[in-house]
């Protein structure tokens, strides 16, 4: 007497989960947006955040259109940064291996540029014109320094990612 079991095909071996440290990684990404989204969360709300009430309507059209683009950027931002989860999810794969191990690279360079030539934007003039120096000034450091973390850590998960499909 057979069983059902037996005349089933074998199924196709699925990849390796991935490692504690790549998960641990892919949701500090998705931390590290929080702090900033926060602060620009609260400069459309109207907290002072280190800019005058001349700079927020002429330079960022706050109260207006503004709001909209800075809530709407945190909510692109935080998006973004939850996208390394999929890399490292073992329950849903939105594309196949081929497919996303070029975009998680691709984005992982973006990221490395995007870092670099905010380092640059950071050491100019205009960078420091319109934020209030001192305490403002700080905090805007401390809000801002996790994204310096997000290009090395999303090119580890990348790493992982691309090393446990090609192991397949």
């Amino acid at each position: 007497m057979t069983t059902a079991s037996s005349s089933l095909p074998s199924p196709v071996p699925s990849p390796e989960h991935a490692p504690t440290w790549a998960r641990r990684a892919a949701h500090a990404i998705a931390l590290c947006a929080v702090p900033s989204g926060l602060w620009r969360i609260a400069m459309a709300s109207g907290v002072y955040v280190g800019y005058s009430d001349q700079v927020l309507r002429e330079v960022y059209g706050i109260p207006g259109w503004g709001i909209a683009y800075v809530v709407g950027l945190s909510v692109l931002a935080e998006l973004a940064a939850l996208s390394p989860l999929l890399l490292v999810g073992d329950r849903w794969r939105p594309m196949s291996p081929r497919v996303l191990d070029p975009l998680a690279w691709t984005a992982s360079g973006i990221l490395v540029l995007g870092a670099l030539w905010q380092l640059v934007v950071l050491f100019t003039v205009e960078s420091h014109t319109y934020l209030a120096s001192g305490t403002a000034q700080t905090v805007w450091g401390f809000v801002f320094a996790p994204l310096l973390a997000v290009p090395a850590l999303m090119t580890a998960v990348t790493w992982s990612y691309v090393k446990r499909h090609r192991a397949r």
